[in-house]
């Protein structure tokens, strides 16, 4: 059985195991370097309050997780978030994005952001589906922006308001 709940400091080992996955294997992430257990601790501490961190757990393994981040320091930007969701290879195709989905923007209801932004790489049709099916609209393509696997990749930018 898989759960969705919010993530806590025991989760972060399960998050960084999937997020350096990604690092190495897909451009869904534009980090080259796979990220260290202490800056993955970091960034779970800049998480809580309007910007929730949750995971997907199936016998006690992080299956998947998703955040809501804040989008940038300038405090102009304070109630808009950018949404990251990870899922472990093996599990990918099976639904559980729609869950993580609903359940980020559920949470992220509840927290106070007003706008979540997303930045998804040219390709990821499945990404851009799930984020059309919640409701996201694309706001513009940005044109060869990231450099990963000697390739210039555009990136696609959607938008809800929650």
């Amino acid at each position: 059985m898989i759960t969705v709940r919010l993530a806590n400091d025991g989760d972060i080992a399960g998050i960084l195991e999937i997020y350096n996955d990604a690092v190495l294997n897909t451009v869904a992430t534009f980090d080259t370097v796979p990220r260290t257990l202490e800056k993955q601790t970091e960034w779970y501490a800049q998480h809580g309050g309007a910007y929730p961190v949750i995971v997907a757990e199936q016998e006690g393994q992080v299956i998947g997780w998703a955040s809501l981040t804040r989008y940038s320091d300038r405090l102009a930007y304070a109630r808009t978030a950018e949404i990251s969701l990870y899922i472990r290879d093996g599990y990918r195709g099976q639904g559980l994005g729609k869950k993580l989905m609903e359940r980020i923007l559920e949470e992220g209801k509840k927290a106070g952001p007003h706008t979540v932004l997303s930045r998804i790489v040219e390709g990821n049709d499945s990404s851009i589906h799930l984020h059309r099916l919640y409701g996201f609209d694309l706001v513009g393509t940005m044109r060869q922006v990231g450099f990963k696997f000697g390739r210039l990749l555009d990136v696609v930018m959607m938008q809800k308001m929650l």
